[in-house]
């Protein structure tokens, strides 16, 4: 199924962009181009991963893919990921050890509807290698209670649910650049300070359960949309609070009509910065 993955997609970008230039292009933080080879050998040298995405960029996927399987070639890795949620992590450990079947697993774990274009293949490889995959993600429903009433909501969690979220109370800067923005992302009626707590307690929530289940020797790959860890901010943030002594690299993607032009919006957006083409397929 991965080879077939592989093969289609290779098609499909060699037959949007015959003679119409590369599709993507790497640069580091300073804007500066960098090969694939450089990139994964610098990523290879962090205890941590944050790959953000754009969650419909059918090439981000792929890349996701590839840069997990370049990295996998010389050591062990451990796997997490936005998209399954804390809860959920008994129905995704049985499924990756080949406990249950594949049928079983989509009945057992809340799947994203871009589950099997988009991150089945990731699963599929941490099952063939016996890779750990890790449900890092707040569950939905405890983010939508902080932003209903606020950071005091949580304190009426049961024991057994709290051990879903960050430990509490979790940090919060408010003073956060992107923090501050989502106040002026959205229509005024759905604004109010607890929007940014509950981005934030999805960024601690993910940030614990990667140095939670850190093991040694191995390097941590994390996926996780791209607002999640630009400019070194949410989950960077919070594994720079809980376990600073961890070397974390980022990566994230933005799309661009040419994609070797570099715009200076994007300097410093992550340690290596995937530019895409905008005519890339959306898997949504």
């Amino acid at each position: 199924m991965k080879y077939i993955y592989s093969v289609l997609f290779a098609l499909l970008v060699g037959t949007v962009f015959a003679g119409e230039g590369q599709p993507y292009q790497i640069y580091n933080a300073k804007g500066k181009k960098v090969t694939y080879k450089q990139m994964i050998k610098q990523l290879a040298k962090s205890d941590v991963v944050l790959f953000g995405e754009y969650h419909n960029n059918s090439l981000g996927h792929w890349l996701q893919l590839k840069v997990t399987e370049s990295l996998g070639e010389n050591q062990a890795l451990v796997l997490g990921a936005e998209m399954f949620e804390a809860d959920n992590q008994e129905g995704l450990t049985a499924y990756v050890t080949g406990k249950t079947q594949e049928e079983e697993f989509l009945q057992a774990v809340r799947l994203w509807n871009n589950y099997k274009g988009d991150y089945r293949p990731l699963v599929e490889y941490a099952k063939a290698k016996r890779f750990p995959f890790v449900a890092t993600n707040v569950p939905r429903r405890y983010a939508s209670l902080l932003f209903k009433g606020g950071m005091e909501a949580l304190d009426t969690l049961k024991v057994e649910e709290k051990a879903w979220i960050a430990p509490l109370p979790f940090p919060y800067d408010p003073e956060l650049p992107s923090y501050k923005e989502m106040l002026t992302m959205f229509e005024a009626e759905h604004v109010n300070e607890n929007l940014p707590k509950a981005q934030a307690i999805k960024d601690a929530t993910m940030a614990h359960f990667i140095q939670a289940n850190m093991e040694q020797d191995k390097l941590f790959v994390h996926y996780n949309g791209s607002y999640h860890s630009n400019k070194y901010e949410g989950i960077y943030w919070y594994l720079n609070h809980y376990a600073p002594q961890l070397k974390v690299a980022t990566i994230t993607m933005v799309e661009g009509d040419n994609v070797a032009d570099f715009e200076k919006l994007n300097l410093g957006l992550a340690d290596f910065i995937l530019v895409i083409d905008a005519n890339i397929l959306k898997s949504f």
